[in-house]
C-alpha cells in the first residue's frame, strides 16, 4: 500500500519550464568538452567532478524523476536521446550517466511514497546504480534487513548518492524463502572498491563501473522491494508509482529501459566514430594513386554513407522504442492492458538499434586506416567501447529474440 501523508512533500524542479529540446541542446553543447576529457576519464575510471557538477546543473540526472520530487518526467524517448548525445561526445560518459540515473525510473515506479519522500529529499538530487545480480544477502531483522555482499560492475557509482544492491532475503512482510530484493543504501553505507579504469578492461573504462562492498548494513523495510521488475503481474490499479504520480511512465515495465539504456551509448558511439572518420576523410589522401582526399574517393564515400545511414536508422529505432513504451502506458490507462509482450517488443527494437550502431562502428574502424588503431585514437576508443558492450548479457540479442517469441506464444520464459 502507498503510504499517505497529511501534507505531501513537493520539491520544485530547478527549472520548471525546461523543455526536452533545451535539455538535449545542453548535451550537444558539451560535446567538445566530453571529447577532450575522455582520455583522462579512461585513466581515472570515470568522468570528472567538474563534469558531474555540469551534468547536475543541466538537470541530466532528473530526466525520469517525478516532478513532485524535483524532476522533469520527460519520458524514455527523451532519456534515450539525451544519453545518445552525451555518448556522441564520449560513450563511456554516456553509459555512466545513464546507469546512474535510469534507476530513478524504478524507484519512482515500485517504491512506496514513504521511500520516495526519503530518497528524493532534501532537494531532489538522486543518482544510483543498480546491480541486478543477487550477489549479497539480506537477513531479516526487526524493521528491515542486515545487508552484506560485494557487487561488481556498478556503472556510475563514482558520483552516486545511493546504491541499489540486489540481495537474497525473504520478501518484505513475509518469512518465506529468499527472493531477490532491491535494497537502497545511501552513500556512506557502502564502500567503492576503486577497481575500474586504467586499462582494467578492453573498453568502457570511463564508466565508473567499480565494485561495491556492503558490510552488515541495516536497510529499513521500506527501502527494500522484491526485484521482479521484468515480468511482474501488473496490479489492476497500477504500480505504487502510478498511483502516486498518475503518469503511465511509472508503470514500471522494465525491459525497454534496461536494454534501451544499454543501446543508447552504442548509438552515440556510432556518431562519435562518424565524426572522427569524417575528419580523416577531409584531411588525409588515399594511399594509392591517383592521390585524392579520401572524401573524394568513391570507396570512402560508400563506407561513410553506409555507416551514416546505419547510425541514423539506429537512433530512429531507439527513439521509437521509447515512444512505444510511452504509448503502451497510455493504452493501459485506456484499456487496462500493458502486457509484458509490448515491453519485450520495444526491447527488441532497442537491441536492433544497438546492432545497427555497432555495425556502423565496425565499418568505420575497419576502413579508417592503421592510424585509427593507435592508442589515443578516438575511433579506436569507440571500437573498444562497443566491443565491451558486446560482452554484456544485454547484447546477446539472439537469446532475447527467442524469449520475445516465447512471450508472444504464451510459453514460460525467463526474460
Amino acid at each position: 500500500m502507498t503510504r499517505t501523508h497529511p501534507t505531501r512533500r513537493v520539491i520544485e524542479p530547478p527549472e520548471p519550464d525546461l523543455t526536452p529540446e533545451a535539455m538535449i541542446a545542453r548535451a550537444v553543447a558539451m560535446r567538445d568538452d566530453l571529447v577532450a576529457e575522455a582520455p583522462e576519464g579512461e585513466e581515472r575510471g570515470g568522468y570528472s567532478q567538474r563534469l558531474h557538477e555540469r551534468f547536475t546543473e543541466a538537470g541530466f540526472y532528473r530526466v525520469l524523476q517525478p516532478r513532485r520530487y524535483g524532476g522533469y518526467e520527460f519520458g524514455l524517448d527523451t532519456f534515450f536521446r539525451l544519453i545518445t548525445e552525451l555518448s556522441h561526445g564520449d560513450p563511456a560518459t554516456g553509459w555512466s550517466v545513464c546507469l546512474a540515473s535510469d534507476h530513478i525510473f524504478h524507484i519512482a515506479s515500485f517504491f512506496s511514497e514513504q521511500a520516495q519522500e526519503e530518497l528524493f529529499a532534501p532537494d531532489g538530487h538522486f543518482c544510483a546504480p543498480h546491480r541486478a545480480a543477487p550477489t549479497g544477502t539480506a537477513e531479516r531483522v526487526p524493521g528491515g534487513y542486515r545487508v552484506s555482499g560485494t557487487w561488481d560492475y556498478c556503472s556510475g557509482i563514482t558520483h552516486a548518492t545511493h546504491f541499489i544492491a540486489t540481495a537474497m532475503g525473504p520478501a518484505p512482510g513475509t518469512d518465506g524463502p529468499p527472493v531477490p530484493l532491491a535494497c537502497v543504501l545511501p552513500r556512506g553505507d557502502y564502500a567503492v572498491l576503486g577497481d575500474w579504469g586504467g586499462g582494467a578492461t578492453l573498453g568502457l573504462q570511463g564508466t565508473g563501473s567499480n565494485s561495491v562492498r556492503v558490510d552488515d548494513v541495516f536497510v529499513p523495510e521500506h527501502l527494500a522491494e522484491h526485484y521482479d521488475w521484468k515480468a511482474f503481474a501488473m496490479p489492476p490499479d497500477g504500480t505504487p508509482g502510478y498511483r502516486l504520480h498518475r503518469n503511465p511512465l511509472y508503470l514500471g515495465r522494465s525491459l525497454t529501459i534496461y536494454y534501451g539504456g544499454l543501446a543508447a551509448p552504442v548509438v552515440g558511439a556510432a556518431y562519435a566514430a562518424l565524426d572522427e572518420y569524417e575528419q580523416i576523410l577531409r584531411t588525409r589522401p588515399t594511399t594509392v594513386p591517383p592521390k585524392v582526399l579520401r572524401c573524394e574517393s568513391p570507396d570512402y564515400q560508400r563506407w561513410f554513407g553506409e555507416a551514416q545511414s546505419l547510425a541514423d536508422s539506429a537512433l530512429a529505432v531507439l527513439v521509437a522504442a521509447g515512444e512505444s513504451y510511452m504509448a503502451a502506458g497510455r493504452e493501459w490507462e485506456r484499456t487496462g492492458a500493458f502486457p509484458v509482450g509490448a515491453d519485450a517488443r520495444a526491447r527488441g527494437m532497442a537491441q536492433q538499434a544497438a546492432r545497427l550502431a555497432a555495425d556502423a562502428v565496425d565499418r568505420l574502424f575497419s576502413t579508417g586506416g592503421t592510424s585509427a588503431a593507435k592508442r589515443g585514437s578516438r575511433l579506436q576508443r569507440c571500437f573498444r567501447d562497443v566491443a565491451m558492450y558486446r560482452t554484456h548479457i544485454g547484447a546477446q540479442a539472439d537469446l532475447h529474440f527467442a524469449a520475445n517469441a516465447r512471450v508472444h506464444f504464451g510459453l514460460p520464459t525467463p526474460l
